[in-house]
């Protein structure tokens, strides 16, 4: 039986979300289909470009992304505060910038004498953009939309293109989003197509490699790593991005190898930080996609109430 999303997405019970979309049947989001003797790897720029479009504009920042051949992966993060600061004019300008105007709007910009009921009208628009600049669910659905078309247009064809649905997967603490962060950068090392994480293309990790050889402070369109928690700490990922390169390293080499047994090897920070032991890390990266929350008995236990769920299910960490 298909979750109400209401039941999966909750800003209240976390800010982080894994999602996933998959093509429909035989559909090729990207890569090379041998039956057709076709290539779709241009596609994969596709996905991209307009990842980080929509992330220029929404109210919700990129911690990871993976681009396979039929589905592609992200974990996002809702900027509450973000959403809440903007003023009306930045909320139109930001929604503005991926739909037309409608007429009432374009009054409203051009400074127009309005009725006491079209500036009411005005302002509800607004606010259901603002809301909308929050929502996974409408990040997901521009994104996949504009895929869908393009890729329709291409193949000269008609229909869904995507499952009707994306999963999503609640990130209940750092456990969890340290987890799903390195499932999705490693997806690419798992299937076959790439070595190591800095020559995975179109993926989070890559990008952050590249900015960090160009001495950028982080990849563009990318949420950055702030460090380890303390006060006063600014926006970003509660992790050193030279931990999580060393874990998603560390963590690659394990299960290229299928080795799923502790590793007598010195264990990087992060890991000692969130309290796993090697053994218990790899077990967890092979089984991120089980259930629709991730985290501590205690995180979802605790977050039940917020989803109005009672079933504690998910991927429950030590």
């Amino acid at each position: 039986m298909t979750t109400a999303r209401s039941q999966l997405i909750s800003i209240e019970a976390t800010p982080y979300y894994h999602c996933v979309s998959r093509c429909v049947r035989r559909s090729f989001l990207c890569g090379y289909d041998e039956l057709t003797q076709t290539s779709y790897e241009h596609r994969r720029e596709w996905v991209e470009k307009r990842l980080k479009r929509i992330a220029n504009v929404f109210c919700i920042d990129v911690c990871a992304y993976a681009i396979m051949s039929n589905h592609y992966h992200v974990v996002l993060h809702i900027n509450k505060v973000l959403v809440h600061r903007l003023s009306n004019h930045q909320v139109i300008e930001r929604w503005l910038t991926l739909h037309h105007a409608p007429v009432l709007i374009q009054r409203f910009l051009k400074n127009e004498t309005l009725s006491k009921a079209e500036h009411n009208a005005c302002l509800t628009i607004i606010q259901t953009w603002r809301e909308r600049l929050g929502s996974i669910s409408w990040f997901m659905r521009l994104l996949n939309q504009h895929i869908a078309c393009k890729a329709n247009q291409e193949d000269d064809c008609t229909g869904h293109f995507w499952e009707s649905r994306f999963k999503s997967q609640a990130l209940l603490d750092e456990k969890a989003l340290a987890a799903a962060m390195t499932y999705v950068d490693l997806n690419p090392l798992r299937a076959g197509i790439a070595e190591t994480p800095e020559t995975s293309n179109y993926t989070s990790v890559k990008a952050r490699i590249q900015s960090l050889r160009q001495n950028k402070a982080t990849a563009p369109c990318l949420f950055p790593f702030a460090g380890n928690p303390r006060n006063h700490m600014p926006a970003g990922l509660p992790f050193r991005l030279l931990d999580y390169l060393e874990l998603v390293d560390w963590t690659g080499r394990q299960i290229s190898e299928g080795k799923r047994r502790y590793i007598d090897s010195p264990q990087c920070p992060i890991l000692e930080r969130l309290g796993f032991d090697t053994a218990c890390w790899l077990n967890i990266c092979t089984k991120i996609e089980t259930g629709t929350l991730i985290g501590t008995t205690s995180s979802i236990q605790a977050v039940l109430p917020k989803l109005n769920r009672q079933r504690r299910t998910g991927l429950q960490l030590p």
